[in-house]
């Protein structure tokens, strides 16, 4: 789907892309990665009905050659985990972030809901914050540990897929529970829901992001 069509079926919401100024404060655009071969292994997965899913740690990503220009080029050598999220989502529905930046490799057309950590007020944050941009297949970004995000949203009734990189053992649980900081609920993932997020609530997540449940149509 074109950018244009997005835009005609999201009249209210402005939406960015990556080359734009704007994205500059939440990540940045990556080159000299080759992404046919993960994309393609990605293709693979056979997405739920409905819903998304997220693998920390895919072997078939990792084993790539990619993966250790990623290990390499973007964690300074730290060991890395390559990871899927994929499926179905339309809304902001919560924000998250990590002491560590978070590389992206879109395998499909996709939308980004992004904020700022620092725009966040005793770990909550009104959603007229953030900022909407759409990223295209094959492109690969940088996500800054400064910069709020969550789950990508489709701009296709056939669903997102995005690869996830990040520092090894990000978004496993967590040794001690209950956490000490509320806002913590797993290895180097900080999160808050939407107000309006009632399944993320009742597992625990705290409510801190209100204003709109940014939606973003797709067809």
């Amino acid at each position: 789907m074109t950018l244009e069509r997005i835009k005609e079926l999201n009249p209210h919401i402005k939406i960015y892309t990556t080359k734009d100024e704007e994205f500059k404060e939440f990540g940045e655009r990556l080159y000299g990665f080759e992404v046919d071969e993960i994309i393609k292994t990605a293709e693979k997965f056979t997405f739920p009905q409905e819903g998304s899913l997220y693998e920390a740690s895919v072997e078939d990503f990792e084993k790539l050659s990619i993966a250790k220009e990623i290990t390499e080029k973007c964690f300074g050598e730290l060991k890395a985990q390559i990871g899927y999220c994929y499926g179905h989502s339309s809304f902001l529905n919560a924000f998250e972030w990590h002491t560590s930046s978070e590389v992206n490799v879109a395998v499909t057309d996709l939308i980004l809901i992004l904020a700022k950590r620092s725009d966040m007020e005793n770990g909550k944050i009104d959603s007229s914050k953030a900022k909407v941009f759409f990223v295209e297949k094959g492109e690969i970004i940088e996500v800054y540990a400064t910069s709020l995000h969550f789950c990508p949203c489709q701009v296709n009734k056939s669903g997102f897929g995005c690869v996830v990189a990040l520092p090894e053992g990000t978004n496993t649980p967590l040794d001690i529970e209950p956490a000490k900081n509320p806002l913590m609920f797993r290895k180097n993932k900080w999160i808050i829901a939407h107000v309006e997020n009632a399944p993320l609530i009742a597992r625990g997540v705290v409510a801190g992001v209100y204003g709109e449940n940014i939606e973003i149509i797709g067809e």
